[in-house]
């Protein structure tokens, strides 16, 4: 579990660093909390739409997972050329649901200057729509076969090529001009466009290491396997959605509090979205060797691999909450100078210390879920905590009690402490339902 999980880790850490990278990049123009309201904005509305789009990939965790676990290949790179199929549809209709929503803005009730450098920033972000989708295909199929150095280099090299680009377009530094905001979205979509490259040329490389065959499998378009994977990876990207959305409502929702308020949520997240990265590695490992052992008919592998995986996610996640709550001023002033918003970042810290452990839990459960082909119940559990109770009630607080952003995230601290504890009391029991089918199934002289 540690030789997936650790680099999977780092690769998910990878990835937050570019949005950190921006975050940063912007707070240093003038108007800082303008800034990095606008990215803050432009970053949610994407990823509320294009994480959706790519969180289908996520069923081939299943699928390309539990044919490697049961020796058939040539099953892997037949879903990997179908999933690649269905992302050239895809991208277009993401990309166009991105563009109309943008004459929504206007309604949000949001100041004119904020919503003045998040158009120009998402509509360069936009062009990456189709190298993230392409590159959570290429991902899902590299790590589900046990591949996960390539996927670690492209994201740490992405960061370098990510940060060259912010120094250039943002500032207008290397002849480049200064865009400012909107400069960042682009080096965020060239940054993007790499990643794909170095994962193309990983699963070339790859397949002439280990002979696996990929190019003598079937490329033909196969709608049945397109199905089996929109079966298993549309409520997957649901559970993504509803999640992503429930931030992205809050993102809204704190916007109307102004833009200081908005950037200490910015931050607050930002941070709380680095220690989350770390479980949704291992969330990753869990889904590939869950997968391996189900594939293997192994329930006991499967309980094994769960479990270890649910305690790494705890541990860290314990000491991450810990460190949030005793450093929660010193890591909002590593964003900003500006004092009233490191006040405003540093009391939601302090929120995002009680949930690290649940907000672990959950994000691991489900990806042992997913690696035993249960997408379905951690997209009801969100669908419950988040839009049923969380959301609803950070509204009251927030605007009835007049608590601010404090009591938007106490709502969303409530809601994943419930989808932690479901999600894990649901693993457990198809555990045991797995381990005792397992063993009234008769003993064959080959499995002997």
């Amino acid at each position: 579990m540690l030789r997936l999980a650790l680099p999977l880790a780092l690769t998910e850490l990878g990835w937050l660093a570019m949005a950190f990278t921006d975050t940063v990049m912007v707070g240093r123009l003038p108007d800082s909390a303008m800034a990095i309201g606008a990215v803050s904005l432009g970053s949610t509305l994407f990823y509320t739409i294009g994480v959706f789009g790519s969180g289908i990939m996520l069923g081939m965790d299943t699928l390309v997972a539990q044919a490697y676990g049961a020796g058939r290949l040539a099953e892997c790179h037949r879903t990997m050329w179908n999933a690649l199929y269905f992302v050239l549809v895809l991208a277009p209709v993401m990309m166009l649901s991105m563009l109309a929503a943008l004459p929504l803005f206007r309604y949000f009730g949001l100041e004119p200057a904020l919503v003045a450098q998040t158009v120009p920033f998402l509509k360069a972000l936009v062009w990456s729509t189709l190298p993230l989708a392409l590159y959570f295909a290429l991902r899902r199929y590299l790590q589900a076969m046990h591949i996960a150095k390539p996927v670690v280099f492209a994201l740490i090299s992405a960061n370098l090529v990510n940060l060259l680009g912010n120094w250039a377009l943002v500032y207008g530094h290397m002849g480049m001009p200064a865009l400012g905001v909107r400069g960042s979205g682009w080096s965020t979509c060239i940054s993007r466009c790499y990643m794909v490259a170095v994962l193309a040329l990983a699963v070339v490389y790859y397949d002439r290491k280990r002979n696996s065959g990929l190019w003598s499998a079937s490329r033909r378009l196969e709608l049945q396997r397109v199905w089996r994977l929109l079966r298993l990876g549309f409520p997957a990207a649901l559970q993504l959605l509803l999640e992503i959305g429930a931030f992205a409502t809050a993102t809204v929702l704190i916007g109307k509090l102004g833009a200081v308020q908005l950037a200490g949520h910015q931050i607050a997240l930002n941070v709380a979205s680095f220690t989350y990265m770390v479980p949704l590695g291992i969330g990753s490992a869990a889904a590939v060797r869950v997968g391996h052992a189900v594939g293997a008919r192994n329930a006991h592998g499967a309980a094994r691999a769960g479990w270890m995986a649910l305690f790494f996610a705890a541990f860290f996640m314990s000491c991450a909450g810990l460190m949030l709550f005793l450093f929660a001023r010193p890591i909002a002033r590593v964003y900003t100078p500006e004092s009233v918003v490191v006040e405003a970042g540093a009391k939601l810290l302090l929120v995002a210390a009680v949930f690290q452990l649940f907000d672990g839990l959950q994000v691991v459960a489900t990806g042992a879920l997913r690696g035993a082909g249960n997408t379905r119940v951690p997209m009801f559990a969100n669908f419950i905590g988040y839009w049923l109770i969380g959301l609803p009630l950070g509204a009251l607080l927030c605007f009835k009690l007049k608590l601010g952003a404090v009591g938007i995230w106490a709502g969303l601290c409530l809601a994943l402490v419930l989808i932690g504890s479901a999600l894990v009391g649901v693993w457990h029991r198809l555990i045991q339902y797995m381990v005792a089918e397992e063993s009234r199934q008769p003993i064959t002289p080959a499995a002997k």
